[in-house]
């Protein structure tokens, strides 16, 4: 079994997990209000047949495209903090959590009074980009939550309502500001799926931007990792666009994730990211932070650039700042606000419901001080997967930042990835009543995004279930 150690860690002995230390227990307690209360059995639920009818007829109707819905063949019914209870009774502890974006969980009692007193209130639902009270209190909080230096000379653009829509207005942003088209991105980016954020990302068919490495452990493009190999993408970076033969003439912005999520949950290291910012002042390249999914306390920081100091010209947000609502802004320095009326817009960028909701959400992180519990109860359960994976060589490695966890799956004789491997986790832990996601090259990472709210008795449920689902994936795929 995970066994409690006097510091506060998990100690790995067998395949399960069965608690968190008291020790680590009374320094990071989630607040008493804010604990998860399981919704009550079998309320809405329905028969298989009537299940397997709503799925079918979503395949019959839906896009191709879809996703979740193709490898977590649910109904959710009703919900509450980590807990989905599906149209047929069954119950899942969520860690997916709308992909980073339900900071507190499935609606939380903050959330929903906030959104109530709108609706109550009689105030307009709809209003394009005028001013409002709750758009006014809204501003006030995320400016309070901002790095300071940023927040003093800052303006705020409301976009459309998804991440993707703001990496848009960020890129579009920089190149009217610097009169360049030039952009700087990393191997392993996701930035999302409209035309422009698409070509910055990892997976971009028609390449349009300079790829930089992105520094990583396992699979270091230098062959070193650590330290060095990160060391010596930043000399690279720098030597590029240094270089009068590079080919990279001088760019309008660099883009980076301060965690690579979909890439396959890689924290960029803070010496790294202190180094590009140093290197993109010095060469007066505006630096965006794109904190879609790593914002407000996931990582164990307000931000993801907290941990190594940097204050970036742009910081893309989404997610979380709507409160489980969409809601997308970015946030930069004043100096790069020459756009004319109009000349960035958006139907729907005035939602005053998750205006509400992002403003409850914010606050109650930051008095709360749940980043800093994620930070806690985040290294706790690394340093069990961890354990966990000396006992399973098909583990590669564990790695993550804050409740921002990926577990990499391998085929141990190669050390090559192992994808379907990592499905076969997927679904041996939805079977245990577990949702993960997956990522990472080849779709071989597990990845857990629990929300912030998350209880140790909570976490240890999760282990527990993945420390179950692992071997019992790997029994019926031998390599």
């Amino acid at each position: 079994m995970f066994e409690a150690q006097s510091d506060g860690a998990l100690r790995a002995g067998g395949p399960r997990v069965v608690a968190l230390t008291e020790q680590g227990a009374a320094a990071a307690q989630v607040p008493p209000q804010v604990q998860p209360q399981v919704p009550p059995q079998g309320s809405r639920a329905v028969g298989p047949g009537a299940v397997e009818g709503i799925l079918r007829r979503q395949a019959m109707r839906e896009s191709a495209a879809r996703t979740y819905a193709r490898s977590l063949p649910i109904v959710p019914v009703r919900a509450r903090g980590l807990t989905i209870e599906g149209a047929d009774g069954r119950r899942y502890l969520d860690c997916l959590s709308g992909a980073g974006t339900l900071a507190l969980g499935h609606n939380h009692p903050v959330v929903l009074e906030a959104v109530r007193d709108v609706l109550d209130s009689g105030a307009p639902l709809h209003v394009l980009d005028l001013a409002t009270p709750v758009k006014d209190a809204f501003t006030t909080e995320l400016f309070a939550c901002l790095p300071p230096e940023l927040a003093a000379d800052a303006r705020i653009q409301f976009c459309g309502p998804a991440g993707t829509d703001a990496v848009e207005a960020a890129l579009k942003l920089v190149r009217t500001a610097t009169g360049r088209s030039g952009l700087l991105a990393f191997t392993g980016a996701y930035h999302g799926m409209t035309a422009g954020a698409l070509g910055a990302s990892g997976g971009a068919p028609d390449v349009r931007v300079t790829r930089l490495p992105f520094p990583q452990d396992f699979r270091c493009p230098f062959g070193v990792g650590g330290p060095e190999g990160a060391r010596l993408g930043a000399r690279w970076t720098e030597s590029l666009l240094d270089d009068p033969k590079g080919g990279v003439p001088a760019p309008a912005a660099m883009i980076v994730e301060p965690v690579q999520g979909e890439g396959g949950v890689f924290p960029a290291p803070d010496a790294w990211l202190r180094r590009m910012r140093e290197i993109t002042q010095a060469r007066d390249i505006p630096l965006i932070a794109d904190e879609v999914q790593t914002g407000v306390g996931r990582t164990g920081a307000f931000w993801g650039v907290d941990h190594a100091g940097v204050v970036p010209d742009v910081m893309v947000l989404s997610k979380a700042i709507g409160g489980s609502l969409p809601l997308a802004v970015i946030v930069y320095r004043s100096g790069l606000d020459v756009w004319a009326p109009g000349a960035h817009a958006g139907t729907f960028r005035g939602n005053q419901l998750a205006m509400a909701a992002g403003t409850a959400t914010l606050a109650y992180v930051r008095k709360n001080r749940l980043a800093e519990r994620a930070a806690t109860l985040g290294e706790r359960m690394l340093a069990a997967l961890r354990g966990l994976a000396s006992a399973h060589p098909c583990i590669g490695e564990v790695r993550g930042r804050g409740l921002m966890i990926g577990i990499e799956l391998v085929d141990p004789e190669t050390g090559a990835a192992a994808p379907a491997l990592a499905a076969a986790v997927r679904q041996e832990c939805l079977n245990r009543g577990l949702i993960v996601e997956l990522g990472g090259r080849n779709s071989s990472v597990v990845r857990l995004l629990p929300p912030l709210t998350l209880t140790d008795d909570q976490a240890a449920a999760v282990l527990d279930r993945l420390s179950d689902a692992i071997p019992a994936a790997a029994s019926r795929h031998p390599h």
